[in-house]
């Protein structure tokens, strides 16, 4: 599962979602979907925004979670 850390960078930056969405051109209700982990995904468009006006990478914004990976996914992970 991937996690959304808008609000993190956002509260770093001492910035609002409004802001954001300003800046961005973005709508607050997609931004809202993102922060509440409401959206299906996310077009590189938006991301490359969103990260422009953040002046970050899409690493600082998105996350993958951890989960079990089954015996079968490991088994085949080479390092």
């Amino acid at each position: 599962m991937i996690e959304v850390h808008i609000d993190k960078v956002l509260k770093t930056y001492g910035r609002t979602f409004y802001w954001l969405a300003k800046t961005t051109g973005i709508s607050h209700t997609t931004l809202w979907r993102l922060k509440k982990g409401k959206a299906l995904g996310i077009n590189f468009e938006t991301l490359e925004k969103i990260c422009q006006a953040l002046d970050c990478q899409p690493g600082d914004v998105l996350t993958r979670a951890n989960q079990k990976i089954s015996k079968k996914r490991a088994k085949r992970k080479v390092h």
